[in-house]
């Protein structure tokens, strides 16, 4: 063998490390979604009629095969639940329209005060269908889980377009 020459498994690897080479691929650009305050409105509005559907689908499922105590605390939660994304709506619109005229938007105060009375509401009324309903927390607890669940679902609607 040629001592100058080592061969290739001595001479440093001058080109690039393994970690270095998957960095340099080029994967697709992702741009991420454009949201209008129409389209906001839209997956607002979507959320909230599908919460509702599935919700007072899900009470009546759990009427029949359960108790009404049970389809009471499901439909509690659910109206809960399409209140909030209907106050959501309400501020995304305040918010909105103080981002794009640089004003504040009349009845912007009242929205922000009711959205807070909204949650002492919403408290009140957990607490009072435990106590008088009786039944299944789980029902309830589902039924405020289909604002969340609906919010996801028009999200990712949104993002598969």
């Amino acid at each position: 063998m040629n001592e100058a020459n080592p061969g290739p498994a001595a001479q440093p690897d001058s080109g690039p490390t393994s970690e270095s080479a998957h960095e340099s691929v080029p994967g697709p650009a992702h741009e991420p979604a454009q949201m209008t305050d129409q389209g906001l409105e839209s997956l607002l509005r979507r959320a909230f009629r599908l919460t509702l559907i599935v919700g007072l689908l899900a009470a009546l499922g759990i009427w029949i095969g359960s108790s009404w105590r049970n389809a009471a605390m499901m439909a509690t939660g659910t109206a809960i639940s399409a209140a909030s994304i209907y106050e959501w709506r309400r501020l995304a619109r305040f918010i909105a329209a103080k981002m794009d005229s640089q004003q504040t938007p009349p009845g912007a105060i009242l929205a922000v005060i009711f959205f807070f009375f909204r949650l002492i509401f919403f408290g009140a009324a957990i607490y009072v269908s435990l106590k008088w309903f009786q039944g299944s927390a789980i029902a309830l607890l589902c039924g405020l889980a289909l604002a969340v669940l609906a919010l996801v679902w028009e999200a990712l609607r949104l993002l598969r377009e």
